[in-house]
């Protein structure tokens, strides 16, 4: 009785030699872990001390119609919202999201002259914009001070008070980006390269004469992939915590839940790679297509600066995109401290994106 063929096994042993060429290929080391490096040395050592834009929430007891608030209301640098939730401000306010809670007291006439009190809620998550916080806010209060009494005491006032949170650094922004960066480049590339050379040589057509069907050829080549990018992952990962003190909320088990996204964002990455070498015919083509793919996502998806400056228009475009769903699960994972199952809307967008590009990926498989 003859012996029933293995697709994993066949899967595993098309990994293994998928993943030798790989680590012998210096385009994938070069794109997967060599630029995100260097990435992450330049920025890790940069120093942060600017902000477009600064996110300030206003208590929901604060008095609206000091103009105080209109002060306030006009500095550029801050986008402004109305809280509701006071736990929930506390709460994002410890976690770095926002940078400040502001609460305006209702005027106290004293000796006949308006006292409008300001109280600003900081954080450590957030320690380095609070120097510019207070600076602005200070203005805000001098024309305040201008308007009401001319000349006069200052009737507006400043206090600062500061609760414990974590130290956000500029590192746990860009890390989680070139991570994206990386798993997007070498999964895209190599993937519609290797496909397309490995067609064009006539291997996938000696292959097909084998009993091995297409679902085992592409999960050998996304088992090969995963493990090169398992290496990648902890060298980038390792550089930012122990250089730089890139933030792993709670240590090991952040760091394997990371990698387990690293699988959803893989297979969208690998699949886009497979489309790509599916329908080009032409070798040349595949760089420009890919480039058409990528680069929107690498400017639009926040990998070096945060997509909230954006246009709304655009930014609800940016935060559809799969590299986009990634990239912040990855930053709210290891960060904030969240689990897998506590970001659901990036899960389902990485989980819809998986299913739709795996679905294509195996319909425009071409053996030759």
């Amino acid at each position: 009785m003859a012996k029933k063929y293995s697709q994993l096994k066949a899967a595993l042993v098309l990994a293994k030699a998928s993943l030798i060429a790989t680590l012998r290929s210096p385009t994938s080391v070069v794109f997967a872990l060599l630029f995100p490096i260097i990435f992450v040395t330049v920025f890790g050592a940069m120093v942060d001390n600017t902000a477009v834009k600064v996110k300030i929430v206003l208590s929901p007891q604060s008095d609206t119609s000091s103009p105080m608030y209109a002060a306030v209301k006009a500095i550029s640098i801050f986008d402004l919202s109305h809280g509701s939730d006071s736990a929930a401000m506390l709460a994002d306010l410890k976690k770095g999201r926002i940078a400040g809670i502001l609460y305006l007291h209702p005027p106290i006439i004293t000796n006949g002259v308006p006292q409008f009190g300001t109280d600003l809620l900081g954080s450590s998550a957030v320690a380095d914009k609070m120097p510019l916080i207070q600076a602005a806010l200070q203005e805000a209060a001098s024309q305040v001070n201008r308007k009401v009494l001319p000349d006069q005491p200052l009737p507006a006032s400043i206090q600062v008070i500061n609760i414990p949170g974590r130290v956000y650094r500029q590192i746990d922004f860009i890390l989680p980006g070139q991570l994206g960066f990386s798993l997007l480049m070498a999964g895209v590339f190599s993937s519609a390269f290797l496909l397309f050379n490995l067609r064009y040589t006539l291997v996938l057509k000696r292959i097909y004469v084998t009993p091995i069907s297409r679902a085992a050829l592409l999960l050998g080549e996304m088992i090969s992939r995963l493990l090169f990018q398992i290496i990648c992952f902890i060298i980038i990962t390792a550089l930012g915590y122990y250089a730089f003190h890139f933030t792993l909320v709670n240590g090991l088990i952040t760091f394997l839940e990371m990698l387990l996204l690293s699988v959803f964002g893989l297979v969208i990455f690998m699949g886009i790679g497979f489309i790509i070498s599916g329908i080009i015919r032409n070798e040349s083509s595949i760089a420009p297509v890919a480039n058409t793919l990528t680069v929107p996502q690498i400017l639009l998806c926040g990998l070096f600066f945060p997509i909230d400056n954006y246009p709304v228009w655009l930014r609800t475009f940016c935060e559809m995109l799969p590299l986009t769903f990634f990239v912040d699960g990855l930053r709210k994972i290891a960060f904030e401290g969240l689990h897998i199952w506590q970001i659901p809307v990036q899960m389902a967008g990485l989980i819809i994106w998986g299913a739709i590009i795996s679905i294509l990926s195996i319909k425009l498989f071409k053996w030759e």
